[in-house]
Protein backbone atom coordinates (compact mmCIF):
# COMPACT_ATOMS: atom_id res chain seq x y z
CA UNK A 1 0.00 0.00 0.00
CA UNK A 2 2.84 2.36 0.87
CA UNK A 3 4.52 1.56 -2.42
CA UNK A 4 1.34 2.37 -4.35
CA UNK A 5 0.97 5.65 -2.48
CA UNK A 6 4.60 6.54 -3.16
CA UNK A 7 4.26 5.70 -6.84
CA UNK A 8 1.02 7.66 -7.11
CA UNK A 9 2.68 10.70 -5.51
CA UNK A 10 5.83 10.47 -7.64
CA UNK A 11 4.05 10.33 -10.99
CA UNK A 12 2.48 13.81 -10.74
CA UNK A 13 5.80 15.19 -9.49
CA UNK A 14 7.66 13.80 -12.48
CA UNK A 15 4.99 14.99 -14.91
CA UNK A 16 4.96 18.45 -13.35
CA UNK A 17 8.74 18.84 -13.74
CA UNK A 18 9.09 16.87 -16.95
CA UNK A 19 11.01 19.60 -18.76
CA UNK A 20 13.49 19.93 -15.89
CA UNK A 21 14.13 16.18 -15.89
CA UNK A 22 14.76 16.14 -19.63
CA UNK A 23 17.03 19.18 -19.32
CA UNK A 24 19.01 17.43 -16.58
CA UNK A 25 19.41 14.37 -18.80
CA UNK A 26 20.52 16.69 -21.62
CA UNK A 27 23.23 18.28 -19.45
CA UNK A 28 24.48 14.90 -18.24
CA UNK A 29 24.47 13.53 -21.79
CA UNK A 30 26.43 16.53 -23.06
CA UNK A 31 29.07 16.19 -20.32
CA UNK A 32 29.38 12.45 -21.02
CA UNK A 33 29.75 13.20 -24.73
CA UNK A 34 32.58 15.63 -23.94
CA UNK A 35 34.30 13.02 -21.80
CA UNK A 36 33.79 10.39 -24.50
CA UNK A 37 35.43 12.64 -27.08
CA UNK A 38 38.36 13.37 -24.78
CA UNK A 39 38.92 9.65 -24.13
CA UNK A 40 38.82 8.75 -27.84
CA UNK A 41 41.05 11.64 -28.95
CA UNK A 42 43.55 10.93 -26.19
CA UNK A 43 43.74 7.21 -26.91
CA UNK A 44 44.11 7.77 -30.68
CA UNK A 45 46.40 10.80 -30.79
CA UNK A 46 48.61 10.42 -27.71
CA UNK A 47 50.70 7.52 -29.16
CA UNK A 48 51.25 9.50 -32.39
CA UNK A 49 52.34 12.54 -30.39
CA UNK A 50 54.79 10.40 -28.44
CA UNK A 51 56.29 9.00 -31.66
CA UNK A 52 56.63 12.49 -33.10
CA UNK A 53 58.38 13.73 -29.97
CA UNK A 54 60.83 10.83 -30.13
CA UNK A 55 61.55 11.47 -33.83
CA UNK A 56 62.18 15.17 -33.20
CA UNK A 57 64.46 14.40 -30.28
CA UNK A 58 66.48 11.93 -32.40
CA UNK A 59 66.69 14.39 -35.30
CA UNK A 60 67.87 17.15 -32.98
CA UNK A 61 70.51 14.91 -31.39
CA UNK A 62 71.71 13.73 -34.83
CA UNK A 63 71.99 17.32 -36.07
CA UNK A 64 74.07 18.32 -33.05
CA UNK A 65 76.35 15.34 -33.53
CA UNK A 66 76.94 16.28 -37.17
CA UNK A 67 77.59 19.95 -36.29
CA UNK A 68 79.81 19.88 -33.21
CA UNK A 69 80.57 23.58 -33.46
CA UNK A 70 76.92 24.39 -32.70
CA UNK A 71 75.81 24.21 -29.09
CA UNK A 72 72.38 22.95 -28.04
CA UNK A 73 71.55 26.31 -26.45
CA UNK A 74 72.14 28.26 -29.68
CA UNK A 75 70.15 25.72 -31.67
CA UNK A 76 67.20 26.02 -29.30
CA UNK A 77 67.34 29.82 -29.51
CA UNK A 78 67.17 29.60 -33.30
CA UNK A 79 64.33 27.07 -33.24
CA UNK A 80 62.40 29.18 -30.75
CA UNK A 81 62.61 32.16 -33.08
CA UNK A 82 61.53 30.03 -36.04
CA UNK A 83 58.54 28.62 -34.16
CA UNK A 84 57.53 32.07 -32.97
CA UNK A 85 57.57 33.37 -36.55
CA UNK A 86 55.69 30.29 -37.71
CA UNK A 87 52.90 30.99 -35.20
CA UNK A 88 52.43 34.34 -37.00
CA UNK A 89 52.25 32.63 -40.39
CA UNK A 90 55.83 33.43 -41.45
CA UNK A 91 58.04 30.54 -42.55
CA UNK A 92 61.82 30.46 -42.73
CA UNK A 93 61.83 27.93 -45.58
CA UNK A 94 63.03 29.28 -48.91
CA UNK A 95 60.31 27.55 -50.95
CA UNK A 96 57.51 29.34 -49.06
CA UNK A 97 59.08 32.77 -48.69
CA UNK A 98 57.21 34.05 -51.75
CA UNK A 99 53.79 33.53 -50.10
CA UNK A 100 52.73 36.74 -48.38
CA UNK A 101 50.06 36.59 -45.69
CA UNK A 102 48.85 40.17 -45.95
CA UNK A 103 48.41 40.94 -49.63
CA UNK A 104 44.85 41.96 -50.52
CA UNK A 105 43.38 38.54 -51.34
CA UNK A 106 45.04 36.93 -48.30
CA UNK A 107 43.75 39.75 -46.09
CA UNK A 108 40.27 39.30 -47.60
CA UNK A 109 40.45 35.58 -46.81
CA UNK A 110 41.55 36.41 -43.25
CA UNK A 111 38.68 38.89 -42.82
CA UNK A 112 36.15 36.28 -43.96
CA UNK A 113 37.49 33.75 -41.44
CA UNK A 114 37.26 36.36 -38.67
CA UNK A 115 33.69 37.42 -39.45
CA UNK A 116 32.49 33.84 -39.87
CA UNK A 117 34.28 32.87 -36.60
CA UNK A 118 36.15 30.11 -38.47
CA UNK A 119 39.58 31.45 -37.54
CA UNK A 120 42.17 29.04 -38.94
CA UNK A 121 44.98 30.70 -37.00
CA UNK A 122 47.43 30.36 -39.91
CA UNK A 123 47.88 34.15 -39.99
CA UNK A 124 47.44 36.59 -37.13
CA UNK A 125 48.04 40.34 -36.79
CA UNK A 126 51.69 41.15 -36.07
CA UNK A 127 51.43 44.74 -34.82
CA UNK A 128 49.57 46.19 -31.85
CA UNK A 129 47.57 48.39 -34.22
CA UNK A 130 46.51 45.33 -36.22
CA UNK A 131 45.45 43.50 -33.06
CA UNK A 132 43.46 46.52 -31.83
CA UNK A 133 41.75 46.90 -35.21
CA UNK A 134 40.99 43.16 -35.27
CA UNK A 135 39.19 43.50 -31.92
CA UNK A 136 37.11 46.48 -33.09
CA UNK A 137 36.48 44.90 -36.49
CA UNK A 138 35.24 41.68 -34.85
CA UNK A 139 33.01 43.43 -32.30
CA UNK A 140 31.15 45.23 -35.08
CA UNK A 141 31.57 42.65 -37.83
CA UNK A 142 30.41 39.45 -36.12
CA UNK A 143 26.93 40.79 -35.19
CA UNK A 144 26.78 42.38 -38.64
CA UNK A 145 27.58 38.99 -40.18
CA UNK A 146 24.89 37.29 -38.08
CA UNK A 147 22.35 39.87 -39.25
CA UNK A 148 23.46 39.44 -42.87
CA UNK A 149 23.32 35.63 -42.72
CA UNK A 150 19.93 35.66 -40.98
CA UNK A 151 18.42 37.94 -43.64
CA UNK A 152 19.93 35.95 -46.53
CA UNK A 153 18.92 32.57 -45.09
CA UNK A 154 15.36 33.79 -44.43
CA UNK A 155 14.95 34.85 -48.05
CA UNK A 156 16.55 31.74 -49.49
CA UNK A 157 14.51 29.46 -47.21
CA UNK A 158 11.32 31.11 -48.45
CA UNK A 159 12.06 30.16 -52.07
CA UNK A 160 13.97 26.93 -51.49
CA UNK A 161 11.92 25.36 -48.69
CA UNK A 162 8.56 26.98 -47.98
CA UNK A 163 7.31 27.52 -51.53
CA UNK A 164 8.29 24.07 -52.90
CA UNK A 165 6.69 22.31 -49.91
CA UNK A 166 3.54 24.44 -50.23
CA UNK A 167 3.39 23.78 -54.00
CA UNK A 168 3.59 19.98 -53.75
CA UNK A 169 1.18 19.99 -50.81
CA UNK A 170 -1.53 22.09 -52.46
CA UNK A 171 -1.03 21.23 -56.14
CA UNK A 172 -0.43 17.50 -55.90
CA UNK A 173 -2.21 16.75 -52.64
CA UNK A 174 0.75 15.11 -50.89
CA UNK A 175 0.96 15.16 -47.11
CA UNK A 176 2.79 18.26 -45.92
CA UNK A 177 4.76 16.20 -43.40
CA UNK A 178 5.90 13.72 -46.06
CA UNK A 179 6.82 16.48 -48.49
CA UNK A 180 8.82 18.28 -45.78
CA UNK A 181 10.78 15.13 -44.95
CA UNK A 182 11.58 14.29 -48.58
CA UNK A 183 12.48 17.91 -49.31
CA UNK A 184 14.78 18.19 -46.27
CA UNK A 185 16.75 15.06 -47.12
CA UNK A 186 16.92 16.00 -50.82
CA UNK A 187 18.21 19.46 -49.95
CA UNK A 188 20.74 17.91 -47.56
CA UNK A 189 21.98 15.52 -50.27
CA UNK A 190 22.35 18.35 -52.80
CA UNK A 191 24.25 20.49 -50.28
CA UNK A 192 26.55 17.59 -49.37
CA UNK A 193 27.27 17.00 -53.05
CA UNK A 194 27.95 20.59 -54.13
CA UNK A 195 29.65 21.89 -51.00
CA UNK A 196 31.45 18.81 -49.64
CA UNK A 197 32.08 15.99 -52.11
CA UNK A 198 32.72 18.03 -55.28
CA UNK A 199 34.87 20.68 -53.50
CA UNK A 200 36.80 17.88 -51.76
CA UNK A 201 37.62 16.37 -55.14
CA UNK A 202 38.68 19.80 -56.44
CA UNK A 203 40.90 20.49 -53.41
CA UNK A 204 42.51 17.06 -53.63
CA UNK A 205 43.42 17.90 -57.23
CA UNK A 206 44.66 21.45 -56.59
CA UNK A 207 46.50 20.74 -53.34
CA UNK A 208 49.33 18.36 -54.17
CA UNK A 209 49.77 17.04 -50.63
CA UNK A 210 46.05 16.54 -49.82
CA UNK A 211 44.13 13.34 -50.42
CA UNK A 212 40.34 13.16 -50.69
CA UNK A 213 39.81 12.47 -46.98
CA UNK A 214 41.95 15.44 -45.96
CA UNK A 215 40.13 17.66 -48.45
CA UNK A 216 36.72 16.53 -47.18
CA UNK A 217 37.98 17.06 -43.64
CA UNK A 218 38.92 20.66 -44.53
CA UNK A 219 35.49 21.32 -46.08
CA UNK A 220 33.64 20.06 -43.02
CA UNK A 221 35.92 21.79 -40.50
CA UNK A 222 35.56 25.07 -42.42
CA UNK A 223 31.80 25.11 -43.10
CA UNK A 224 31.04 24.04 -39.55
CA UNK A 225 33.18 27.06 -38.44
CA UNK A 226 35.44 24.84 -36.33
CA UNK A 227 38.51 26.05 -38.20
CA UNK A 228 41.34 24.05 -36.66
CA UNK A 229 43.88 25.49 -39.08
CA UNK A 230 45.84 22.29 -39.70
CA UNK A 231 44.77 22.41 -43.36
CA UNK A 232 44.66 25.78 -45.13
CA UNK A 233 44.42 25.90 -48.94
CA UNK A 234 46.65 28.11 -51.02
CA UNK A 235 49.65 27.83 -48.71
CA UNK A 236 51.61 25.32 -50.78
CA UNK A 237 54.93 25.84 -52.48
CA UNK A 238 54.69 28.20 -55.46
CA UNK A 239 50.90 28.00 -55.68
CA UNK A 240 49.78 29.02 -59.18
CA UNK A 241 47.21 31.84 -59.44
CA UNK A 242 47.28 32.15 -55.66
CA UNK A 243 45.33 35.43 -55.56
CA UNK A 244 42.47 34.09 -57.67
CA UNK A 245 42.57 30.84 -55.70
CA UNK A 246 42.26 32.67 -52.36
CA UNK A 247 39.38 34.78 -53.70
CA UNK A 248 37.56 31.63 -54.87
CA UNK A 249 38.03 29.98 -51.45
CA UNK A 250 36.60 33.07 -49.75
CA UNK A 251 33.47 32.92 -51.95
CA UNK A 252 33.21 29.18 -51.32
CA UNK A 253 33.32 29.64 -47.53
CA UNK A 254 30.59 32.32 -47.54
CA UNK A 255 28.28 30.46 -49.91
CA UNK A 256 28.89 27.16 -48.14
CA UNK A 257 28.09 28.68 -44.76
CA UNK A 258 24.82 30.07 -46.15
CA UNK A 259 23.94 26.66 -47.63
CA UNK A 260 24.65 24.94 -44.31
CA UNK A 261 22.40 27.38 -42.44
CA UNK A 262 19.60 26.90 -44.98
CA UNK A 263 19.77 23.12 -44.53
CA UNK A 264 19.82 23.44 -40.73
CA UNK A 265 16.84 25.79 -40.83
CA UNK A 266 14.96 23.35 -43.08
CA UNK A 267 15.59 20.42 -40.75
CA UNK A 268 14.73 22.47 -37.65
CA UNK A 269 11.26 23.13 -39.09
CA UNK A 270 10.43 19.42 -39.26
CA UNK A 271 7.67 18.35 -36.90
CA UNK A 272 9.74 15.63 -35.20
CA UNK A 273 12.57 17.99 -34.36
CA UNK A 274 10.18 20.62 -33.05
CA UNK A 275 8.62 18.08 -30.69
CA UNK A 276 12.06 16.86 -29.64
CA UNK A 277 13.28 20.39 -28.85
CA UNK A 278 10.20 21.14 -26.78
CA UNK A 279 11.14 18.33 -24.38
CA UNK A 280 14.03 20.46 -23.09
CA UNK A 281 12.36 23.87 -23.12
CA UNK A 282 10.73 25.55 -20.15
CA UNK A 283 7.13 26.58 -20.33
CA UNK A 284 6.44 30.21 -20.97
CA UNK A 285 5.94 32.51 -18.03
CA UNK A 286 2.22 32.92 -17.41
CA UNK A 287 2.58 36.65 -16.89
CA UNK A 288 4.22 36.92 -20.28
CA UNK A 289 1.34 35.04 -21.90
CA UNK A 290 -1.18 37.31 -20.18
CA UNK A 291 0.75 40.34 -21.35
CA UNK A 292 0.69 39.03 -24.92
CA UNK A 293 -3.07 38.41 -24.63
CA UNK A 294 -3.67 41.94 -23.33
CA UNK A 295 -1.55 43.44 -26.08
CA UNK A 296 -3.38 41.34 -28.67
CA UNK A 297 -6.77 42.40 -27.28
CA UNK A 298 -5.70 46.03 -27.24
CA UNK A 299 -4.49 45.84 -30.81
CA UNK A 300 -7.68 44.06 -31.86
CA UNK A 301 -9.88 46.68 -30.13
CA UNK A 302 -7.96 49.55 -31.69
CA UNK A 303 -8.17 47.95 -35.13
CA UNK A 304 -11.93 47.39 -34.73
CA UNK A 305 -12.36 51.00 -33.63
CA UNK A 306 -10.36 52.20 -36.61
CA UNK A 307 -12.43 50.03 -38.94
CA UNK A 308 -15.69 51.36 -37.46
CA UNK A 309 -14.50 54.95 -37.79
CA UNK A 310 -13.50 54.26 -41.37
CA UNK A 311 -16.92 52.78 -42.19
CA UNK A 312 -18.68 55.81 -40.74
CA UNK A 313 -16.47 58.11 -42.77
CA UNK A 314 -17.21 56.13 -45.93
CA UNK A 315 -20.94 56.28 -45.25
CA UNK A 316 -20.78 60.04 -44.84
CA UNK A 317 -18.88 60.40 -48.07
CA UNK A 318 -21.34 58.16 -49.95
CA UNK A 319 -24.48 60.01 -48.75
CA UNK A 320 -26.07 62.24 -51.45
CA UNK A 321 -25.75 65.96 -50.92
CA UNK A 322 -29.11 67.52 -49.95
CA UNK A 323 -29.43 71.28 -49.82
CA UNK A 324 -31.01 72.56 -46.65
CA UNK A 325 -34.31 74.37 -47.13
CA UNK A 326 -34.71 77.86 -45.67
CA UNK A 327 -37.12 77.98 -42.74
CA UNK A 328 -40.68 79.19 -43.52
CA UNK A 329 -41.35 82.61 -42.03
CA UNK A 330 -44.88 83.32 -40.91
CA UNK A 331 -45.42 87.06 -41.46
CA UNK A 332 -48.84 87.02 -39.87
CA UNK A 333 -50.32 88.61 -42.98
CA UNK A 334 -52.66 86.69 -45.18
CA UNK A 335 -52.77 86.71 -48.90
CA UNK A 336 -52.40 90.07 -50.34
Amino acid sequence: MLQSLASNSCVPLVERHRSAWFFGFLVVGYVLYLVFGAVVFSSVELPNEDLLRQDLSKAKRRFLDEHECLTEERLEQFLTRVLEASSYGVSVLSNTSSNWNWDFTSALFFASTVLSTTGYGHAVPLSDGGKAFCLLYSIIGIPFTLLFLTAVVQRITLYVTHKPVFYFHTRWGFSKHTVSLVHAFTLGFITMSFFFFIPAAVFSFLESDWNFLESFYFCFISLSTIGLGDYVPGEGDNQRFRSIYKLGITCYLILGLIAMLVVLETFCELRELKKFRKLFYMKKFKGEDQLHILEHDQLSFSSISDQAAGLKEDQKQNEPFVASRPPAHSDGSGNN
